[in-house]
Protein backbone atom coordinates (compact mmCIF):
# COMPACT_ATOMS: atom_id res chain seq x y z
CA UNK A 1 0.00 0.00 0.00
CA UNK A 2 1.31 3.51 -0.72
CA UNK A 3 1.17 6.01 2.01
CA UNK A 4 0.73 9.54 0.75
CA UNK A 5 2.22 12.38 2.16
CA UNK A 6 -0.52 15.15 2.66
CA UNK A 7 1.47 17.12 5.26
CA UNK A 8 4.03 17.97 2.51
CA UNK A 9 3.18 21.21 0.43
CA UNK A 10 4.76 22.70 -2.01
CA UNK A 11 7.18 24.82 -1.64
CA UNK A 12 6.84 28.52 -2.48
CA UNK A 13 8.12 30.13 -5.62
CA UNK A 14 10.33 32.79 -5.65
CA UNK A 15 11.68 35.32 -8.18
CA UNK A 16 15.64 34.60 -9.51
CA UNK A 17 17.34 38.01 -8.89
CA UNK A 18 18.10 40.56 -7.93
CA UNK A 19 21.25 39.12 -9.19
CA UNK A 20 20.67 36.13 -11.38
CA UNK A 21 23.55 37.81 -13.67
CA UNK A 22 26.45 37.41 -11.04
CA UNK A 23 25.97 33.67 -10.59
CA UNK A 24 25.09 32.53 -14.32
CA UNK A 25 27.18 35.17 -16.35
CA UNK A 26 29.32 36.55 -13.90
CA UNK A 27 31.77 38.42 -16.63
CA UNK A 28 29.35 40.57 -17.46
CA UNK A 29 28.73 41.61 -13.80
CA UNK A 30 32.67 42.46 -13.88
CA UNK A 31 33.77 39.26 -11.82
CA UNK A 32 36.46 37.75 -13.58
CA UNK A 33 36.63 34.25 -12.40
CA UNK A 34 36.48 32.31 -15.21
CA UNK A 35 38.67 31.22 -18.29
CA UNK A 36 35.53 30.78 -20.81
CA UNK A 37 32.10 32.54 -19.88
CA UNK A 38 29.71 29.54 -20.02
CA UNK A 39 27.19 30.19 -22.33
CA UNK A 40 28.90 33.07 -24.43
CA UNK A 41 29.77 30.32 -27.58
CA UNK A 42 26.46 29.26 -29.13
CA UNK A 43 27.70 28.28 -32.62
CA UNK A 44 31.80 27.82 -32.31
CA UNK A 45 34.42 28.29 -35.06
CA UNK A 46 33.46 25.73 -37.71
CA UNK A 47 29.73 26.11 -37.43
CA UNK A 48 28.62 25.76 -40.98
CA UNK A 49 25.85 28.69 -42.42
CA UNK A 50 24.95 32.48 -42.38
CA UNK A 51 26.67 34.41 -39.21
CA UNK A 52 23.93 36.70 -38.05
CA UNK A 53 23.95 39.27 -34.88
CA UNK A 54 20.92 39.40 -32.85
CA UNK A 55 19.91 42.30 -30.56
CA UNK A 56 16.77 43.94 -28.95
CA UNK A 57 15.98 44.98 -25.65
CA UNK A 58 13.36 43.39 -22.82
CA UNK A 59 11.20 45.60 -21.68
CA UNK A 60 8.21 45.45 -18.75
CA UNK A 61 5.04 46.99 -18.81
CA UNK A 62 5.53 50.47 -18.66
CA UNK A 63 8.32 49.75 -21.70
CA UNK A 64 11.19 50.67 -19.44
CA UNK A 65 14.14 48.23 -20.13
CA UNK A 66 15.00 45.00 -17.97
CA UNK A 67 18.44 45.23 -17.34
CA UNK A 68 19.17 42.43 -15.22
CA UNK A 69 18.05 39.85 -16.94
CA UNK A 70 19.08 36.68 -18.42
CA UNK A 71 18.52 35.26 -22.12
CA UNK A 72 18.94 31.50 -22.34
CA UNK A 73 19.35 30.58 -26.69
CA UNK A 74 18.16 27.02 -27.85
CA UNK A 75 19.12 27.08 -31.16
CA UNK A 76 19.37 23.94 -34.00
CA UNK A 77 22.29 24.51 -37.03
CA UNK A 78 22.22 25.56 -40.09
CA UNK A 79 21.33 21.75 -40.99
CA UNK A 80 18.04 22.09 -38.77
CA UNK A 81 20.14 18.89 -36.26
CA UNK A 82 20.01 20.20 -31.99
CA UNK A 83 22.93 18.85 -30.75
CA UNK A 84 22.89 15.22 -29.12
CA UNK A 85 19.51 15.01 -31.56
CA UNK A 86 22.28 14.13 -34.84
CA UNK A 87 25.49 15.01 -36.02
CA UNK A 88 26.31 18.45 -35.51
CA UNK A 89 30.16 20.36 -36.16
CA UNK A 90 33.16 20.14 -33.89
CA UNK A 91 32.57 22.81 -30.79
CA UNK A 92 28.68 23.95 -32.00
CA UNK A 93 26.75 23.64 -28.32
CA UNK A 94 22.98 25.34 -29.76
CA UNK A 95 23.18 27.16 -26.68
CA UNK A 96 23.97 30.35 -24.93
CA UNK A 97 23.61 32.76 -22.46
CA UNK A 98 22.95 36.25 -22.64
CA UNK A 99 22.13 39.83 -20.46
CA UNK A 100 21.78 43.36 -21.55
CA UNK A 101 23.84 45.65 -21.55
CA UNK A 102 23.61 47.36 -18.10
CA UNK A 103 23.40 50.69 -19.29
CA UNK A 104 21.40 50.72 -22.05
CA UNK A 105 19.29 47.51 -22.00
CA UNK A 106 20.20 46.08 -25.28
CA UNK A 107 21.37 42.45 -25.23
CA UNK A 108 23.46 41.09 -28.17
CA UNK A 109 24.79 37.93 -29.71
CA UNK A 110 26.70 36.21 -32.51
CA UNK A 111 25.22 33.01 -33.89
CA UNK A 112 24.66 31.07 -37.20
CA UNK A 113 20.75 31.21 -38.53
CA UNK A 114 19.49 28.00 -37.88
CA UNK A 115 17.83 25.61 -40.51
CA UNK A 116 14.54 24.34 -40.38
CA UNK A 117 13.63 21.82 -37.85
CA UNK A 118 11.41 18.31 -38.12
CA UNK A 119 9.27 18.91 -35.31
CA UNK A 120 8.00 16.00 -32.77
CA UNK A 121 5.14 15.42 -35.60
CA UNK A 122 7.49 15.08 -38.47
CA UNK A 123 6.50 18.05 -39.95
CA UNK A 124 9.22 21.12 -40.31
CA UNK A 125 9.04 24.26 -38.39
CA UNK A 126 10.31 27.20 -39.65
CA UNK A 127 14.48 28.60 -38.66
CA UNK A 128 13.73 29.71 -35.04
CA UNK A 129 15.96 30.24 -31.67
CA UNK A 130 14.51 29.21 -28.39
CA UNK A 131 14.72 31.74 -25.80
CA UNK A 132 14.24 31.33 -21.92
CA UNK A 133 13.92 34.29 -19.62
CA UNK A 134 14.59 34.69 -15.39
CA UNK A 135 15.02 37.89 -13.85
CA UNK A 136 13.81 39.38 -10.34
CA UNK A 137 9.59 39.91 -10.32
CA UNK A 138 9.31 36.30 -12.55
CA UNK A 139 8.21 33.25 -11.02
CA UNK A 140 8.68 30.87 -13.79
CA UNK A 141 10.95 31.10 -17.03
CA UNK A 142 9.25 32.26 -19.42
CA UNK A 143 9.55 30.51 -23.05
CA UNK A 144 9.41 32.06 -26.13
CA UNK A 145 10.55 31.91 -29.51
CA UNK A 146 12.22 33.94 -32.18
CA UNK A 147 11.29 33.62 -36.14
CA UNK A 148 13.03 35.02 -39.15
CA UNK A 149 11.23 38.13 -41.55
CA UNK A 150 13.30 36.95 -44.18
CA UNK A 151 11.81 33.57 -43.88
CA UNK A 152 8.09 34.18 -44.72
CA UNK A 153 7.28 30.85 -46.61
CA UNK A 154 8.63 28.53 -43.81
CA UNK A 155 6.81 30.97 -41.57
CA UNK A 156 3.46 31.09 -43.11
CA UNK A 157 4.06 27.09 -42.59
CA UNK A 158 5.27 26.84 -38.75
CA UNK A 159 2.56 24.80 -36.90
CA UNK A 160 3.52 26.88 -33.60
CA UNK A 161 3.37 30.41 -35.44
CA UNK A 162 -0.37 28.48 -37.15
CA UNK A 163 -1.76 28.29 -33.52
CA UNK A 164 -1.53 32.41 -32.35
CA UNK A 165 -5.03 33.42 -34.16
CA UNK A 166 -3.96 37.09 -34.17
CA UNK A 167 -1.68 38.16 -36.72
CA UNK A 168 -0.13 41.43 -33.89
CA UNK A 169 0.29 38.54 -31.45
CA UNK A 170 2.18 36.52 -33.96
CA UNK A 171 4.02 39.52 -34.73
CA UNK A 172 5.77 39.86 -31.50
CA UNK A 173 7.74 36.40 -32.21
CA UNK A 174 9.28 38.03 -35.65
CA UNK A 175 12.92 39.76 -35.91
CA UNK A 176 13.49 42.01 -38.05
CA UNK A 177 16.41 41.99 -40.87
CA UNK A 178 18.91 44.49 -41.71
CA UNK A 179 21.43 42.05 -43.31
CA UNK A 180 23.11 39.80 -41.85
CA UNK A 181 21.56 41.43 -38.34
CA UNK A 182 18.31 40.89 -36.60
CA UNK A 183 16.32 42.97 -34.15
CA UNK A 184 14.43 41.31 -31.64
CA UNK A 185 12.46 43.13 -28.61
CA UNK A 186 10.78 41.29 -25.96
CA UNK A 187 7.78 43.20 -23.82
CA UNK A 188 7.18 41.12 -20.84
CA UNK A 189 3.73 42.20 -20.49
CA UNK A 190 1.08 44.95 -21.97
CA UNK A 191 0.15 46.07 -25.16
CA UNK A 192 2.56 44.17 -27.71
CA UNK A 193 3.61 41.66 -25.10
CA UNK A 194 5.30 39.33 -26.53
CA UNK A 195 3.96 35.68 -26.90
CA UNK A 196 5.02 33.29 -24.10
CA UNK A 197 4.59 29.54 -24.14
CA UNK A 198 3.64 27.80 -21.32
CA UNK A 199 6.02 23.70 -21.60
Amino acid sequence: MVQTLDYLKETASQTAGPYVHIGLVPGDAGFDIYDHELGRDIAGPKAAGTRITVTGTVTDGTGAPVKDILIEVWQANAAGIYPGKGEVEDGFRGWGRVTPDFETGVFSFETVKPGKVTGPDARPMAPHLNLWLVARGINVGLNTRMYFDDEDEANAADPVLTLIEQPLRRETLIARADGNAYHFDIRLQGEGETVFFDL
